[in-house]
């Protein structure tokens, strides 16, 4: 199979863990157990499939993915405030890369007592999509340093509908879904990270944690 068409079939694959999510919460299933088959189908791609993040090297002695304990307390429903400034930002990825991203809208919630809010942006790349990065105060301690994401939605990575809402002005916001970029594996790759105004000073202990230093190797 050619490099391209194991790019598609890799993100191919990736929407369908996230299809199969989505599916699974809507009907009512049990939501740490959909999250654990979440959990298993993406170590299998990142473990086996040709276009993991993983170099070579790194998936012979991959074992699987860290990440923080199942918190239910992280899963937020959330209106998305659209009445905001749509600001364009150009967001430098490496010394000869940057990229372009706009502000479409504002989440507001509470993590242990404390209000934030996150931006939420449309990628303005051909086709476009819906981007949210963050990054909380377990970086980099405890996650991998330049923050995490929460969907990408190009990439096929998805935010979660509320069960009877139609529409998304409401969505689900679960931080147990947060992954890190791929630049966190391996310095193959380049990735926008979580602007200032996503920064968080609080601990996010959900999702995906930082990876033991054997599995981030240089390619």
């Amino acid at each position: 199979m050619s490099e391209f068409l194991d790019l598609y079939d890799y993100r191919h694959r990736v929407a369908a863990m996230y299809r199969e999510r989505t599916q699974a919460i809507m009907v009512g299933a049990d939501p740490k157990a959909t999250w654990q088959r979440f959990c298993a189908v993406r170590n299998e791609l990142f473990a086996h499939h040709p276009q993991s993040p993983l170099d070579e090297e790194q998936r012979r002695h991959f074992q699987g993915l860290s990440y923080f304990p199942y918190n239910p307390a992280l899963r937020f429903v959330v209106d998305i405030d659209t009445n905001v400034e749509p600001t364009r930002l150009t967001v430098v990825m490496n010394a000869e890369e940057t990229m372009s991203m706009t502000t479409m809208g504002r989440v507001h919630f509470t993590v242990e007592g404390e209000p934030v809010a996150l931006s939420l942006y449309w990628l303005n790349i051909y086709s476009g999509g819906l981007f949210l990065p963050v990054r909380d105060a377990t970086c980099p301690a405890e996650s991998y340093g330049g923050g995490r994401y929460l969907f990408d939605t190009i990439k096929g990575s998805d935010f979660l509908p509320v069960p009877g809402v139609n529409g998304w002005d409401r969505i689900m916001l679960d931080f147990n879904y947060a992954y890190n970029p791929s630049c966190a594996y391996n310095d193959r790759w380049v990735c926008p990270l979580a602007p200032v105004e996503n920064r968080l000073s609080v601990p996010i202990r959900a999702g995906e944690m930082k990876q033991k230093l054997s599995l981030r190797s240089v390619a």
